[in-house]
């Protein structure tokens, strides 16, 4: 661990959840800034609220509504049916355009008024869904324009960003940290904790994730 102090961008998620007490682990001191975008449901800023309670974290709301006012898609309107499927030639309905963009650079400003040049995200390519805003390329880029345009030297980590979910599952595991997010956190896309609908394109990739990390572990076992 070093002295350092970093800032995870934190939903109450299962990846950002594993992003937080994975920066736990590295840094010296750690905080959390969640977002109300307008989402269809409240329930993730409750389930971050209470994994950054019981992590002994300093945790904070930045409502930034405006998007779902200027964007069209699944997750900000209940008029918009979820594609449970993903489209052959555009990114599923379930993108928020500009989303990942907005909350780095609004978490760079806050983090620039503490002093604190590392931001954590939970974005990854592994298991894609078609977003944009999760490839590497696009953190790279965007890292970059951040320090240039605050004159801050930055860095974004994305200890994520090549691991799929069973590999996601087998990082919580190894932080001691399963339990808490089999149940506590909330990565459906309806908003519901611990396994989710089992529908949505959400909670079939952590499910199937968990499924495979499962089967890894009794194989290892034989």
């Amino acid at each position: 661990m070093n002295s350092e102090k970093a800032l995870v961008l934190f939903s109450g998620g299962q990846d950002s959840t594993t992003c937080l007490f994975w920066a736990k682990k590295y840094f010296g001191k750690v905080f959390t800034v969640g977002f109300d975008y307008g989402q269809r449901h409240c329930s993730e800023i409750q389930a971050a609220r209470n994994i950054a309670e019981k992590a002994n974290v300093p945790f904070q709301i930045l409502k930034i509504d405006l998007l779902s006012q200027i964007t069209v898609n699944a997750l900000t309107s209940n008029r918009i049916e979820m594609e449970n499927e993903k489209p052959d030639k555009r990114p599923p309905n379930t993108l928020v355009e500009g989303r990942n963009m907005l909350f780095l650079t609004y978490a760079a400003i806050i983090a620039k008024t503490q002093g604190i040049r590392n931001l954590v995200t939970g974005v990854g390519q592994a298991d894609y869904s078609g977003y944009p805003d999760c490839r590497n390329d696009f953190i790279l880029s965007l890292n970059k324009t951040l320090n240039l345009s605050m004159d801050f030297d930055y860095t974004i980590h994305t200890p994520l960003m090549w691991k799929n979910k069973a590999e996601i599952w087998q990082i919580a595991a190894e932080l001691g940290i399963f339990d808490l997010v089999s149940n506590e956190t909330v990565t459906c896309y309806n908003g519901i904790k611990g396994t989710g609908c089992g529908n949505c394109p959400a909670c079939y990739l952590r499910n199937r994730g968990l499924e495979q990390f499962l089967e890894n572990k009794l194989n290892l076992k034989k």
